[in-house]
């Protein structure tokens, strides 16, 4: 297959000019509708409305927001006038957000003014004490040095920030003429998208993806997919992650297809597009098709135009599978695994797949994509059928981690092959199970929670003298996060203690759900802490 060398905007504009009058965007909550054709104009508006603030090509803008009708709009505008979109968790906090923007040097934030009863503004004044006084386009931030730029999705007016609309009223400014000089200085090679992955380092990794990286990528799932440009494809996901922004925007738009958008997850909104909109095609992870299909009204709506979508971020229960080919009819339905440094899929199942192969395994390898097993700690490739780290090279492998190149030697050696740190067995059919992680990440529906970001935070309470943090397996997501803590003496910490010193300032999915004290970790004769031995005890602990 051979691979494309387009821009996320080229993509856009390719398939513009070849279904001009095809739904690209709807949004059932918003009642809003758009063509290609005005999808691509909408894109085009915001471009010059980014470049009217003086957003220069290869500068990073960040987006913190749930899957508004602008993120999508967003990420088709830098992706024509050349600005990195940096994409920001919804569920992040003051301490993670400060993080972010420090790290990523953003000079401009796009925000929504709130997600789930959080202001994100206040969020935005605690980090950012200037904003309160700033002038519109000149914030000027101790902490925050690059960031000059913020642009508020709301309808109120605001003295210092811009709105979106305003952002978009200044756009006129700028020709269609200065739009294109800027597409003409664009190269498929360039970094255009930036995801911030946690690291084992207990600092999150600003993962640098070019648009040869997320065009291609898309479109080969789109293919295992058996995607067209007649498909309908609703997307529950977040766009933060590659889930919503590759595997479901730039799948989608690779093929002409109609992207059908929620801008939250609910199991009654999703049926209710997938059988309003005669979806044919629905992405989520495993926790959101086993909401849909135990959610009391399901037999309220249609389904019968369902065929295909994919189910990731976590294992796949085979009775999951089972009920979504058969009572949800998604009969072609895939299975996708990757990780944000591979763009971010590397394997996948194909359409025709027996239900066991589905529910087994993670697929066979993508075409243009290497993918070795070698014996953990060496580059000696493991012998057939035996569990080994799993490595991967090709077009779909990062630029590397954003200002961090200790890291990016780390995970990528000198032949190009990405070490995932994943353990996996390759069978001789070329589909691969993954068996386990060499390092300690925990996936809590679909999350990455890397144990080492916790424990770095919870290092801060005045009163903990040391932390190790486990994930445990939990019935409805995968896995809970788990605090082993070693108290200060003389100090009387409680659970609540640690709770409420977590809440606000980390993400509400890595607060431990089980916390417990202890005077000593079980170690080994070398004087390491076995986390394991913890884990067993947490299982132990939790079944009482």
């Amino acid at each position: 297959m051979t691979l494309l060398n387009l821009t996320v905007g080229e993509l856009l504009e390719k398939q513009m000019n070849l279904y001009p009058h095809h739904e690209a965007v709807v949004y059932p909550e918003l009642n809003l509708r758009k063509t290609y054709h005005e999808f691509d104009e909408m894109v085009n508006q915001a471009a010059k409305g980014f470049m009217s603030l003086g957003i220069e090509k290869g500068e990073n803008v960040a987006i913190w927001a749930d899957n508004k009708p602008e993120w999508i709009t967003s990420q088709f505008a830098t992706g024509k006038m050349g600005a990195v979109l940096v994409t920001v968790n919804t569920n992040y906090q003051a301490n993670e957000l400060e993080y972010l923007l420090k790290q990523s040097e953003s000079t401009t934030l796009i925000l929504a003014e709130s997600y789930k009863g959080t202001s994100y503004l206040d969020i935005l004044k605690q980090v950012c004490p200037e904003f309160e006084q700033a002038e519109k386009g000149h914030l000027k931030s101790e902490k925050l040095p690059f960031l000059k730029n913020i642009i508020v999705l709301s309808d109120d007016d605001y003295s210092n920030t811009y709105t979106w609309n305003e952002m978009i009223e200044k756009g006129r400014t700028v020709s269609d003429h200065e739009l294109e000089a800027r597409k003409q200085t664009l190269h498929h090679k360039d970094v255009i998208n930036m995801q911030y992955t946690s690291g084992t380092t207990g600092f999150p990794k600003g993962v640098m993806l070019t648009h040869h990286n997320i065009v291609n990528n898309g479109n080969q799932i789109a293919d295992c997919m058996k995607l067209i440009h007649e498909d309908r494809l609703c997307i529950p996901v977040p766009f933060f992650h590659c889930f919503g922004c590759v595997l479901g925007i730039l799948a989608a738009v690779s093929k002409g297809t109609t992207m059908v958008l929620l801008e939250q997850f609910e199991a009654e909104k999703v049926m209710k597009a997938v059988s309003d909109e005669k979806c044919t095609a629905l992405h989520g992870v495993p926790t959101m098709f086993i909401a849909e299909l135990n959610h009391p009204n399901f037999s309220n709506y249609d389904f019968s135009h369902l065929r295909t979508g994919i189910m990731a971020g976590s294992t796949c229960p085979i009775e999951v599978m089972n009920d979504v080919m058969n009572k949800m009819g998604a009969s072609e339905i895939t299975i996708a695994y990757g990780q944000t440094e591979s763009s971010p899929v590397i394997t996948q199942t194909r359409t025709d797949d027996p239900v066991e192969l589905r529910a087994t395994t993670v697929g066979k390898i993508h075409p243009n994509v290497e993918v070795k097993i070698i014996v953990p700690g060496t580059n000696d490739e493991q012998s057939a059928g035996e569990p080994g780290e799993l490595c991967t090279k090709g077009y779909h492998v990062m630029k590397g981690y954003y200002n961090n190149q200790e890291a990016t030697d780390e995970a990528i050696d000198s032949d190009g092959w990405l070490h995932t740190g994943d353990l996996a067995v390759m069978y001789e059919n070329g589909y691969i199970k993954i068996t386990g992680r060499m390092k300690d990440m925990i996936i809590r529906g679909g999350e990455n929670i890397y144990p080492r970001e916790i424990e770095e935070f919870l290092y801060q309470h005045p009163d903990v003298l040391d932390v190790q943090v486990v994930g445990i397996p939990d019935e409805k997501y995968g896995e809970e996060v788990m605090a082993w803590i070693i108290p200060k003496d003389q100090t009387d910490i409680s659970e609540e203690d640690i709770k409420s010193f977590c809440e606000g300032n980390i993400s509400l999915h890595k607060i431990p759900k089980y916390i417990q004290f202890t005077d000593e970790y079980p170690m080994t004769a070398s004087g390491k802490i076995q986390k394991f031995k913890l884990r067993e005890y947490a299982i132990e602990q939790v079944s009482q």
